[in-house]
Parts: structure tokens; C-alpha cells; sequence
């Protein structure tokens, strides 16, 4: 098939999934309500919807690689994490 290059388990072929979804959900939020205007957040940057989107998953990796590497191989705290860290740059940034 050209893909045994990589272990395709089901948690990573769910993240690609999640990250295509995102995507995709993103683009069709951006055709129905053109525009997302910058704004200003409490991290005084100008951010768009891509942009939150961005710092969302580049700060959802960093919580799990911290997690991975301080605490153990449980995941489900620092998805809960990232959730609320999601919400946070949506909201807030």
C-alpha cells in the first residue's frame, strides 16, 4: 500500500482525522462567514481564526510532549488540558 512506513494504529489515524476535520471545518466556517477580522488578545498579538487554530494545535502538542515527558503515558489529562487551552486561544487570544 506505500504507507508501512509508519505504525497506522487507530489513535494516530484519529489524529490525522482531527486534524483534517479542523482543518476542513475551519475552511468551511471561513466560505459561510467570510472575513475573520484580527483581533487583539490578552497575548497582544493581531490573531485570526487560522491563527488561533495554530497556536491551539502547536500549544496541544507541546502540552502532551510535556506531559509524555514529566509524568507518564496516561493521556487523558492532558487531553482535557489541551481542550481547555483550546478554548482559552478561542475565547481569550
Amino acid at each position: 500500500m506505500g504507507l508501512s512506513w509508519m505504525a497506522w494504529t487507530w489513535p494516530t489515524a484519529l489524529f490525522f482525522i482531527f486534524i483534517a476535520a479542523a482543518i476542513s471545518t475551519m475552511a468551511v466556517w471561513e466560505y459561510y462567514k467570510p472575513g475573520g477580522d484580527p483581533r487583539r488578545g490578552v497575548f497582544a498579538l493581531d490573531t485570526t481564526r487560522g491563527d488561533r487554530l495554530f497556536i491551539t494545535l502547536l500549544g496541544s502538542a507541546f502540552i502532551f510532549l510535556a506531559w509524555l515527558g514529566l509524568v507518564g503515558s496516561s493521556l487523558w489529562w492532558p487531553m482535557i488540558i489541551a481542550f481547555i487551552w483550546g478554548g482559552f486561544v478561542f475565547r481569550y487570544v
